[in-house]
């Protein structure tokens, strides 16, 4: 169909259209100046606020380290302080424009009327309590006893040099309060106790446990469980590097975790076997070291007695700070979702091979039983040990040369002279486990004669590995 340009009708719409297209350029230009208008005049409001507030303390005399939030609206140069500013519905909006975006109005309504306890301040509480704040929850309380340290910037989220020697929970504080206008921050330089710990906790939707005390966290994540208060705990961070390990998941469901076996152990003492997330890391160490001690402090007598609470680390395990992050990053996720009625309704923690690790328990069940010659109820193992050695000890593949990624794998007891042990248990293919049982573990063979010193030489090495494993988790 061809279209007449110099006809009335086609002139009425190319005039209608035009129309509509300066229309809505007018309007989108509009919007822009009065948005530019409403910055100019927050930034003359902060000018003068500044002005009148400088006046005063010039007055008074008084300035101290509480008024020291540095506040950039704007342009870089108006450098701000203590300015206590009414924020504008509008830019609160455009501040959380992603957050809305993602979870909604009805999702953001909720995480904004949120309330949450950060216990423990450090690397790991540090870094969700920012990224809370930046998601837009309304009231935060840190709860921390602790100065930073230089030790602390390494990991910690908002320290800096000018804060070694202060209080984390006001350094965070600070921070906060640069990043929101509408964030109430409840800083308490206190330590948490169970026989006064209801008053730090009232109000909260959800208590982050970020403590690395194993006594205190335990008798916290109770409180919550049994006053029904939501709360996420955080495992050790300490001593690992592998991002790709940090899980969340039920604290049932840890392994490999010595803090969150210790933990899960005297959660159970109190019969409470689930029902607590946890951020944690199924990485196991290769060499782990206590940072030193000097030789003079031991002189003074029990090393335990130089804490400054009872059963506080007095010396602590290496951290790379990227890792407690990546855990207080996770809990501020969780926690976010959960405010808004979008929960993550399965974690995918390492049990997604739980499956694969039960298979490889069997298999090795029933060699045991072969090689015992009657029943057995359990082996001294589980299967998220089988899974352990196969996937951490021998890296998933076989101890025979070349290596090679087992197509169906299995485990046997290497040394028939010896219990079955995490140090005791060699991974191969399949038809090779069941030429061990049968040549080593029967017909009593030597098990370098049938495989040979490369093979021996590798098990020698997974066995050292094996024995720091049982030291470091068991």
């Amino acid at each position: 169909m061809a279209f007449d340009l110099h006809s009335h009708k086609t002139q009425l719409v190319l005039t209608a259209l035009a129309a509509s297209a300066a229309t809505a350029g007018l309007f989108s230009a509009y919007q822009q100046h009065v948005k530019r208008q409403k910055r100019r005049d927050l930034d003359q409001d902060v000018l003068r606020s500044v002005t009148a507030a400088l006046g005063k303390r010039k007055e008074s005399g008084v300035g101290g380290d509480d008024e020291r939030h540095e506040i950039h609206i704007g342009d870089s140069s108006n450098n701000a302080r203590g300015v206590p500013l009414e924020y504008d519905e509008e830019l609160i909006r455009e501040q959380l424009a992603r957050n809305y975006a993602f979870f909604g109005e009805e999702g953001m309504a909720k995480i904004r009327k949120g309330s949450v306890v950060v216990v423990g301040c450090g690397g790991v509480g540090s870094w969700a309590a920012v990224m809370l704040a930046r998601s837009g929850v309304s009231k935060i309380r840190l709860v921390d006893f602790d100065q930073v340290t230089l030790s602390s910037l390494n990991r910690h989220a908002t320290a800096t040099l000018s804060d070694v020697g202060t209080p984390k929970v006001k350094c965070i504080e600070r921070v906060l309060k640069q990043i929101s206008r509408v964030v109430e921050v409840d800083a308490r330089i206190d330590i948490w106790r169970k026989e006064s710990g209801g008053d730090l906790l009232e109000g909260a939707d959800w208590v982050i446990d970020a403590i690395d005390n194993i006594t205190t966290k335990v008798d916290l994540l109770k409180y919550c469980h049994q006053n029904n208060i939501k709360v996420f705990s955080s495992m050790g961070a300490g001593a690992k590097c592998d991002p790709t390990r940090i899980q969340i998941s039920d604290i049932s469901y840890t392994m490999y975790d010595p803090l969150a076996r210790a933990v899960r152990r005297r959660l159970r003492l109190e019969g409470i076997a689930s029902g607590i997330p946890v951020t944690y890391s199924t990485e196991v160490p290769g060499e782990v070291k206590l940072l030193p001690l000097p030789e003079e402090e031991f002189q003074k007598g029990n090393v335990k007695e130089l804490g400054v609470f009872d059963d506080f680390r007095v010396r602590i395990l290496p951290v790379l700070g990227p890792l407690p992050a990546i855990f207080g990053l996770n809990i501020a996720t969780y926690i976010l979702c959960e405010l808004s009625g979008k929960p993550i309704h399965n974690p995918l923690p390492v049990q997604g091979r739980k499956k694969f690790n039960e298979r490889l328990y069997r298999d090795l069940h029933k060699r045991e039983e072969k090689f015992l010659g009657h029943q057995i109820n359990k082996l001294p193992l589980d299967d998220n040990d089988a899974g352990l050695v196969f996937d951490d000890l021998y890296r998933g593949r076989s101890a025979r040369p070349p290596y090679a990624v087992p197509e169906r794998p299995a485990l046997v007891r290497w040394d028939p002279s010896e219990p079955l042990s995490l140090l005791n248990c060699v991974a191969f293919e399949f038809a090779d486990a069941e030429k061990h049982l049968k040549e080593v573990l029967l017909e009593k063979k030597c098990p370098e004669e049938v495989w040979g010193e490369a093979v021996a030489e590798v098990v020698r090495r997974r066995r050292e590995e094996a024995r720091k494993v049982v030291e470091w988790v068991m």
